[in-house]
């Protein structure tokens, strides 16, 4: 990213704009979708493990962008690394746009890494699941209740997917092939938590016993970091941007500053958890850590200000492992009890 800036020998303020409008000569163009595999790569210097949560949605800035986005998942917020902005309120299929960005960040992983992508119900489709498959990662997609059948392993009917989660308290899990006019082959998770409106129906490429409809709770994620990126950090509400290409690269200052500011916020909290006294004995240890209050970004903005205002050297930052719940083993079903309602 520094390269890219330094080879266009370009003010700040001119970051954004085309070669044609710079000033100066030998001016260049640049491309933001350059800096999405790099960009990862950062992310990746930061982490300790080998397994990455990537989240795939849609925010819009008023009625004038869509921005469709790759984020990172970390420490209760989403991370962008790629990103594609649209003139809103225009007709246009997203599904290339959306393997354009999952193609620029393939080569940024390795094959030993664990990449799980998650999409809501919007995003439903055979052929977004295929495309992130065909990468070696694993999908976890959310799809909607009443608009698709599935077929288990060895069963000879058809059933609508929401049959397999009828009522709080059910789960399911089994491979099968998912729409009977593309014949998915995959893994249905299925499961209603007791005091939720409607059940979670998830399809992947992994096994029953290798998943856990839990992962799709990290989703949220990507949320939180779009409320980062507006009126919860940036405020990049407020930019008066109306040429997508022009906010694509604006956008790019954004990502850079969540994850600078993400990374130091995780850097104060592991430090302030870091224990003065031994650990308790296993069976006196809490169940559970303690929410977050503050957000990482926050942590991390007022860290820096006070640097500043101290002027003192300015703080760095640090990811940490978080918890990953482990695969699920829910119970079989066969078809002749699934008919009989048990």
């Amino acid at each position: 990213i520094q390269h890219a800036v330094t080879e266009t020998k370009l003010p700040l303020r001119e970051f954004y704009q085309e070669a044609a409008v710079k000033r100066g000569t030998n001016r260049k163009d640049f491309q933001t979708d350059a800096c999405f595999a790099p960009l990862l790569i950062w992310v990746l210097s930061f982490w300790s493990t080998k397994r990455l949560v990537l989240a795939l949605d849609v925010t819009n800035l008023g009625s004038r962008f869509h921005v469709l986005c790759v984020s990172a998942l970390y420490g209760g917020v989403g991370i962008p690394v790629a990103w594609k902005i649209l003139i809103g309120h225009q007709p246009d299929a997203w599904h290339p746009y959306w393997c354009g960005l999952l193609t620029q960040l393939s080569g940024a992983v390795g094959p030993d890494w664990q990449v799980v992508v998650l999409s809501d119900r919007g995003l439903e489709s055979a052929r977004l699941f295929r495309e992130i498959t065909a990468r070696g990662w694993h999908p976890l997609m959310r799809v909607k209740q009443q608009c698709s059948k599935f077929r288990p392993n060895g069963w000879h009917g058809w059933y609508w997917m929401s049959a397999f989660a009828r009522r709080p308290g059910a789960q399911f899990a089994t491979a099968g092939v998912a729409y009977k006019s593309e014949s998915l082959a995959c893994t249905l998770l299925a499961c209603w938590e007791e005091g939720y409106e409607e059940p979670w129906l998830l399809l992947t490429d992994l096994s029953a016993e290798a998943a856990n409809p839990c992962w799709y709770a990290y989703r949220t994620w990507i949320e939180q970091g779009f409320k980062v990126v507006k009126r919860g950090g940036v405020n990049w509400q407020n930019t008066r941007m109306t040429h997508p290409t022009r906010a694509e690269r604006q956008f790019l200052g954004v990502a850079v500053t969540t994850l600078w500011l993400v990374a130091i916020g995780a850097e104060i909290e592991h430090a302030a958890a870091i224990e003065t006294i031994e650990r308790l004995p296993a069976d006196q240890e809490p169940r559970q850590t303690r929410p977050r209050r503050t957000r990482l970004f926050v942590k991390g903005a007022a860290a820096v200000l006070a640097a500043l205002i101290n002027r003192t050297p300015l703080p760095k930052g640090k990811l940490y492992p978080e918890v990953w719940p482990e695969p699920w083993h829910p119970p079989t079903l066969s078809e002749k009890e699934f008919l009989n309602g048990t």
